[in-house]
């Protein structure tokens, strides 16, 4: 970061002090307050538990399983290959609800610079288009933003290059939180639709996969409107 942004960013903090998202502690230096969090949360946060590698389907860690878990061998999905970031447990779950509920959004570039490292580290995601995962009809009415396009919009400033394009519309639909996976896709069925031209490599973005029912049922309808693959990335695993 440069001297002057460091500058602005410390006037900033001067005048609308701001408090680490995790453990409210004051942020002092210009990367803190860029990322709203202290710099021994970010550590703690980095700190992710060492694993076997990730499934290249669901994200979740490996046991003993090479490259896909016993799970989503026996299943099929529309997406091709997904990342994740944490485990939606613990220190990572309470820093999610400090972005999505709270509103802490200097978080977002925590996540945005996140997601680019991946974009810029992995060979099948460049020159992709991202896609975030559609708000339910009125979630920007009643809460004032949406969490996923505001995280995919502050990625733009970590990844310049990339372009994103709003494909995906959602219907009503009932809440998901309380439904197992078949009834999420059930519920979602229908309700997801394309807009515009879809291109043929695309990558969905959103903050949680829990059953994987809306990345697939995102994927499925980016795939029958043209995508030829289709990439997922997710904040949390659970």
């Amino acid at each position: 970061m440069n001297t002057f942004k460091k500058i602005v960013l410390r006037a900033k903090n001067f005048l609308f002090p701001e408090n680490c998202a995790l453990c409210e502690s004051a942020l002092i230096e210009g990367d803190e307050i860029r990322l709203g969090l202290c710099r021994d949360c970010v550590l703690a946060i980095n700190s992710v538990p060492a694993d076997n590698g990730k499934c290249l389907i669901c994200g979740k860690p490996l046991i003993s399983e090479a490259e896909t878990c016993l799970s989503c061998r026996n299943s099929r999905y529309s997406y091709d290959r997904l990342w994740t970031l944490f485990p939606y447990t613990g220190k990572y779950r309470k820093l999610l609800t400090a972005y999505k509920f709270e509103k802490k959004l200097s978080v977002a570039d925590f996540f945005a610079e996140k997601i680019a490292e991946i974009i810029k580290n992995e060979p099948p995601l460049e020159n992709v288009v991202i896609v975030p995962v559609p708000p339910r009809p009125g979630k920007i009415k009643e809460t004032g933003w949406d969490q996923v396009d505001y995280l995919v919009r502050r990625l733009k400033k970590y990844s310049p290059e990339a372009s994103v394009s709003r494909l995906l519309k959602r219907g009503k639909s009932k809440v998901q939180k309380q439904l197992n996976r078949s009834q999420r896709l059930g519920n979602l069925k229908g309700r997801i639709k394309t807009i515009g031209n879809v291109p043929n490599t695309v990558l969905v973005i959103d903050d949680v996969i829990t059953t994987g029912s809306t990345m697939e049922v995102c994927s499925n309808v980016l795939k029958e409107s043209g995508a030829r693959i289709v990439y997922g990335i997710c904040l949390f695993y659970d």
